[in-house]
């Protein structure tokens, strides 16, 4: 967390905004809402995605009007009413969505920054490894499924969740094409994922996307009853290993909560400003899997 004696550096915070916008235009249709921007998804599947502020809007700031605004097409579209920004950034936002009768939460932002190191990777356990996986990665099916298993049994304990509900997961996103996807992402370039793997088996996994010189790791989740065995921490260490060796010089991702922020912390990364996520109810903190989730 920040505060206005702390301010993050402006250079980086104004690349992670850049990102933020730059990043949804691969796979999103942006509709302009004068103050905020809201990004629809092409196509049915994969995550959906939110409005957020209009990098250098000049006008006034987004009132709860504007707000409601955004809210009303989302529910044409059938979207959930999702908003997300850094507070930092645009710190006036948020009485406007609140007033709007939506709920903000708050997640810890960390970043790699050009002059910060990261963590030696952590040691493994006996016959595990982490790789970064092709686009044909007969693994990849489970790899792009475990979040989806991981941030559906939210938090850090080791859980009853495991093969069968990966393989049942897997054959989901398979059918309807959410494997197909992440593959395209990865031949275009715009997806890396990482995954830890026991033998033939995924245990964990996650995802950076890169723009340019920053990138996002997202996603990262434990099968639940892998967990405690730190295979989200080498799978974020294989992560930014890749983007460093690739061109990357910052690196960033939002912990569900200051729990799972410690844990990013022990592979370098530094508290640095603070991502709002509002929506309409209360979600139990992790659930999204844009975010970090347990290591």
């Amino acid at each position: 967390m920040t505060s206005a004696d702390h301010l993050p550096d402006p250079a980086l915070l104004d690349g992670i905004e850049r990102y933020y916008d730059a990043v949804p235009r691969s796979a999103a249709i942006a509709e302009d809402f004068g103050p905020l921007t809201l990004f629809v998804r092409r196509g049915s599947t994969g995550w959906h995605y939110y409005a957020r502020p209009t990098p250098g809007h000049d006008g006034p700031a987004a009132t709860a009007e504007d707000v409601r605004r955004v809210l009303e097409r989302q529910r044409e579209l059938g979207l959930p009413e999702a908003f997300e920004w850094v507070a930092e950034r645009n710190p006036e936002l948020r009485a406007a969505v609140e007033a709007a009768g939506l709920t903000v939460h708050e997640h810890p932002l960390l970043v790699l920054g050009p002059q910060d190191e990261a963590a030696p990777a952590p040691a493994l356990p006996e016959r595990t490894e982490v790789r970064v996986l092709a686009a044909d990665a007969p693994e990849l099916a489970h790899a792009v499924a475990v979040p989806h298993v991981a941030f559906g049994n939210p938090g850090t304990a080791t859980g009853d969740a495991g093969a069968a509900e990966l393989a049942a997961s897997a054959a989901t996103l398979t059918a309807d094409g959410g494997v197909a996807r992440i593959a395209q992402r990865i031949t275009d370039g715009v997806t890396v994922l990482a995954a830890a793997l026991e033998g033939p088996d995924v245990l964990c996994a996650g995802q950076h996307n890169p723009v340019g010189q920053v990138t996002e790791v997202v996603g990262v989740g434990t099968l639940p009853s892998a967990r405690r065995r730190g295979l989200g921490l080498a799978v974020t260490a294989a992560l930014v290993a890749h983007a460093r060796a690739h061109g990357v010089r910052t690196v960033f991702l939002s912990a569900s909560d200051e729990d799972v922020a410690r844990i990013y912390r022990r592979a370098g990364f530094r508290p640095f400003a603070t991502a709002l996520i509002a929506e309409p109810a209360a979600p139990e903190a992790g659930q999204d899997a844009r975010l970090g989730s347990e290591a």
